[in-house]
């Protein structure tokens, strides 16, 4: 359903905390910031008001949505969750760590994606944890952005995608991390799975939990169910055709088509061209992850034919940035 108006941007007041508070418990949606990307937020125990976030998005229905608390006693209320998700719980969460975990009837399958599991974590930015608590409910939020677009990271971006189809947007200014959550599946705890890296990495999880994480599986239909959102080959695109490399050459940038964009990890040496970028001038993780979406939006603005984009080094932080840049080429594992 489309609004009649665009979206309004209301700051984190009060007064305006308690309005979108009723507008949610009412099943409206609202675009909320989180640490890690906006997200479009909906009761999570409402399945009616969680069908607007699929109608909105465009999303399909095999995709399930992450279902946000405020507390840890409200995990109990969702899933069966033992050991493995409480040390992952009490290690990283308020933060960007989502659990798969064996869900209880009291979560909507529209969330699950019809699927025995639902996937939660508690988000650490003070607007949304204010809102959760006024709120009262869970509330179920991808991102605040048309499927498969590339993730919104300010207020902008989500007015730019979603702004004749929500009404209510808060204001949280630019958002920390940059990328989404990373998420863990421990329904079975003596194989957890890392089924999308993010900010807390690989070995963050593996020294908590004491043992190696398994990886996502591959994805046998198109149209399956998936376990947690993020899984799909392509996602987080540009509409620009991205091509990645492993290592760029600032020789080859420099004598290339004009008409094409070229994407560096760190700053390349050599004279400033215009269509010459970087993530971070230094090749700090941390900065590029932060950077990534908003310059991939960017250079989708920008008229270029064709954007080539470098690889992250190392590890760590650098599986989550070169997962998101897969999926924005269509090269994900699915």
């Amino acid at each position: 359903m489309t609004a009649r108006s665009p979206a309004r941007v209301y700051r984190g007041t009060p007064r305006n905390l308690a309005f979108l508070a009723r507008r949610l418990r009412a099943g409206e949606l609202v675009a909320v910031p989180t640490e890690t990307v906006y997200g479009l937020a909906a009761n999570a125990l409402d399945a009616r008001a969680c069908a607007k976030i699929f109608r909105a998005k465009g999303r399909p229905a095999n995709d399930p949505l992450i279902v946000h608390i405020h507390a840890l006693a409200q995990l109990g209320t969702l899933a069966e969750f033992g050991d493995a998700a409480r040390r992952l719980a009490g290690k990283f969460w308020p933060g960007p760590l989502t659990l798969v975990l064996p869900k209880k009837s009291i979560v909507p399958a529209i969330v699950t994606a019809g699927l025995p599991s639902v996937a939660v974590r508690m988000p650490r930015h003070p607007l949304m944890r204010r809102l959760l608590r006024l709120c009262g409910r869970p509330l179920a939020a991808p991102s605040a952005n048309p499927f498969g677009y590339v993730s919104p990271t300010t207020t902008e971006h989500v007015r730019a995608g979603l702004g004749k189809k929500i009404r209510f947007i808060l204001e949280g200014g630019p958002t920390d991390i940059g990328l989404e959550s990373t998420i863990v599946d421990v329904r079975d705890p003596r194989r957890p799975r890392l089924l999308r890296p993010g900010a807390i990495t690989r070995a963050q999880i593996e020294a908590v939990l004491g043992q190696k994480l398994h990886s996502a599986p591959a994805r046998a239909a198109a149209r399956a169910p998936l376990p947690a959102p993020g899984l799909l080959a392509r996602h987080y695109s540009p509409r620009t055709p991205l091509v990645l490399h492993k290592k760029l050459s600032p020789a080859l940038a420099a004598k290339g088509n004009a008409a094409e964009a070229w994407l560096f990890f760190a700053q390349p040496p050599g004279p400033a061209s215009r269509n010459i970028f970087w993530l971070d001038a230094r090749g700090d993780a941390r900065r590029a992850a932060h950077r990534l979406f908003g310059l991939l939006r960017t250079l989708d603005g920008r008229g270029f034919r064709k954007i080539h984009a470098e690889l992250a080094p190392g590890h760590g932080l650098a599986e989550a940035i070169n997962d998101r840049l897969r999926r924005a080429a269509g090269q994900g594992h699915a």
